[in-house]
């Protein structure tokens, strides 16, 4: 540490007060608290496990502090698509508004912004498989086979959209907030434990296909709240294809949200182009699974 004084001194330097002290509370609830926490179930239906309940805050506050320091780090000064990529580990639905409203106010870099909004999307695609082979590896594989066309689609648009244009450099910020305030995390945990008693639940009453909509119905507000709420399920109660397939469904709805979003803050044709990669990854993916097959 003594011989990194001079970049650990470059590093809080850029940092306020309020960022410091959630760093220093990141650390308490990652290597502290979380140790400690019983690795036991309890509750109703068995749907509550001290330890994975908080390992929700742990991995949510972990992926953002990582956006959210790559934001900073680089600066919107980097360009449009970095900080699509950058901020979308934060929140991909952030990165859409933002760069919707600047589509409808008329920015030149329309192309840059469109494709902003379709790696935004390709990034929270990469981060939601990235918590599940964390917090449900029973579901990674068929989750990223159910995805990968999304995925593809996404980067394809982007790709076509910057065809007849080189990226601009970005002045405007993407509002991110502090992604360590703790508050959206621990109501994030806090959801989780209260649909995990609802899964558990439609689980034994209409088996997957009650899972599935409660899912889908969840992902229009969290999808990190979908995938770490069908982790908590009993091992075996659902086999992996089928949760991979579940896992899936909140994804392409919030998606489809976001969809939804950019073309109604862009409006007009900006809107429309901003709408179509999402729309068609979407479609992409929903008829890769109703090709091979729904599970229920």
């Amino acid at each position: 540490m003594l011989a990194s004084r001079t970049q650990l001194h470059g590093l809080l330097k850029g940092l306020t007060e309020e960022e410091i002290e959630s760093v220093a509370r990141f650390a308490i609830v990652a290597l502290v608290v979380l140790p400690l926490l019983p690795d036991t179930n309890f509750g109703p239906y068995d749907a509550w496990n001290p330890r994975r309940i908080w390992s929700v805050v742990v991995v949510v506050l972990g992926l953002s502090f990582a956006g959210y320091a790559a934001t900073r780090r680089f600066g919107a000064e980097r360009g449009i698509l970095a900080t699509a990529l950058t901020g979308a580990l934060v929140s991909s639905t952030a990165v859409t508004v933002t760069y919707a409203r600047r589509l409808r106010a008329g920015d030149e870099a329309q192309a840059a912004l469109t494709a902003g909004i379709a790696l935004a999307s390709l990034v929270m695609f990469v981060r939601v498989q990235i918590v599940a082979a964390v917090l449900a590896p029973f579901a990674s594989a068929s989750l990223a086979l159910t995805m990968t066309p999304a995925l593809l689609t996404s980067l394809g648009m982007a790709l076509l959209a910057l065809r007849h244009e080189q990226q601009t450099p970005s002045q405007h910020e993407v509002k991110l907030g502090n992604p360590l305030d703790f508050g959206p995390a621990l109501l994030l945990a806090a959801l989780v434990a209260v649909l995990s008693v609802v899964v558990h639940w439609a689980l034994a009453r209409w088996g997957s296909s009650g899972v599935a909509l409660l899912l889908g119905i969840t992902g229009m507000m969290d999808v990190d709240a979908a995938v770490l709420t069908l982790s908590n399920l009993p091992v075996g109660s659902i086999d992996g294809w089928t949760a991979g397939v579940l896992l899936s469904i909140p994804i392409l709805v919030n998606t489809a949200i976001k969809g939804v979003i950019a073309l109604s803050v862009a409006g007009g044709r900006a809107g429309i182009r901003a709408a179509i990669p999402l729309f068609a990854a979407v479609l992409a993916s929903a008829a890769g699974i109703a090709l091979v097959g729904w599970p229920f």
